[in-house]
């Protein structure tokens, strides 16, 4: 339980708050921008220990959630092609596309697997060699490398029958998309420390440089989330914009360039469409033409009808960080998480899903 007892401690979480509480009284929005700092947050009740000046706010930080209705309606026609077979992570079944979803296209007869890693869909490839196995890629820079050595690995076994079909994202774009829109004031960024373990703390730099804005990388314990608080905390009293890391024990500042180096062999930037904030340019993953085989987008000529969004639901506002989950008058009546409405009442990481869970339907 090394690096996991000691960031829960009672004592020094009160010292913090106690401190965090003896800072200067002005109106503050601090934004975590990754669903674990959510969870953490609502789960080890961090809200209700700040004073009220300190306002956290939600941004688009769920990788299911942030997944557009156009590339999950194209994903539900590939899953109906009999000779495919659909892998995904269990968490995009329930999520609403335009007009169905993956669950209901299996209860259909559609060949959905739920699997737990690329190991799981190369399996299927090799074990179904007159299939056609193509694995649904969503995650930020976290997962994205895996994905990229399944297709290494697909290459070096010669498996003719594995497709990656692409939605892969990551996160700085967006994080200068939510500030020049202005559409919320952002005085603070709690990095995500997944991401970061991978790409270091570099590429938020502009934040600080270009706009002002003081980011921390933080980890997910209780006592990560109230130092990495206190610190932009302190950064913001003394008026500094400078980017620091607290999730020291796992995140380094040049990041993890071995990780890097496997996922830009197979991938490349691309502009990507987000769920509430539209296409940002180079903000999603691409496979490399050298890589063109496995990528399913160009091996399946597909027409999934037009893209609908679901009447009344505002889990795009919600991803903006706009308004919170109980402002949206789908929330906790229509919207649970049994029957879900929109992608961010699925996931365990979607702010909607987290709110009901810890805060209830009133929030």
């Amino acid at each position: 339980m090394k690096y996991v007892t000691e960031f829960r401690d009672g004592a020094a979480a009160a010292k913090l708050v106690e401190r965090i509480r003896r800072r200067p009284a002005i109106p503050v929005n601090l934004m975590e921008v990754c669903g674990t700092h959510t969870v953490a947050i609502f789960r080890h009740g961090i809200r209700d220990l700040l004073p009220e000046n300190i306002n956290l706010v939600s941004g688009p930080g769920c990788p299911v959630c942030v997944t557009a209705n156009r590339d999950i309606d194209w994903a539900i026609a590939l899953a109906h092609r009999p000779e495919v077979i659909l892998a995904t992570f269990g968490d995009m079944l329930k999520v609403p596309g335009s007009r169905t979803s993956l669950q209901r296209a299996r209860a259909e007869g559609a060949q959905v697997r739920v699997v737990y890693s690329t190991l799981d869909a190369l399996e299927i490839a090799r074990a179904n060699p007159r299939q056609m196995v193509v694995f649904f890629g969503i995650g930020f820079e976290t997962t994205a490398p895996t994905v990229a050595c399944s297709v290494l690995e697909a290459e070096s076994q010669g498996l003719a029958n594995y497709y990656v079909y692409s939605v892969h994202k990551v996160m700085p774009p967006p994080m200068e998309a939510l500030v020049a829109s202005g559409e919320v004031r952002i005085d603070g960024f709690l990095c995500p420390g997944h991401v970061s373990a991978i790409i270091g703390s570099e590429p938020y730099r502009f934040l600080a440089r270009d706009h002002g804005i003081p980011c921390v990388v933080a980890g997910f314990e209780p006592l990560d989330v109230l130092q990495s608080i206190d610190m932009l905390l302190a950064m913001r009293a003394e008026g500094r914009a400078e980017v620091e890391i607290q999730y020291r024990r796992v995140v380094r500042p040049e990041g993890n360039p071995a990780a890097r180096e496997q996922l830009y062999r197979v991938f490349q930037a691309a502009d990507a469409e987000w769920r509430g904030l539209g296409v940002i340019p180079a903000s999603g993953l691409e496979i490399r033409e050298e890589y063109a085989r496995f990528d399913a987008r160009r091996a399946f000529q597909l027409d999934p009808g037009p893209t609908l969004e679901h009447r009344g639901c505002r889990c795009g506002e919600v991803l903006r960080g706009s308004i919170k989950p109980p402002e949206c008058g789908l929330y906790g009546q229509v919207c649970t998480p049994e029957s879900p409405v929109g992608p961010c009442m699925v996931s365990s990481e979607g702010t909607c899903s987290t709110w009901y869970q810890f805060a209830g339907v009133e929030g």
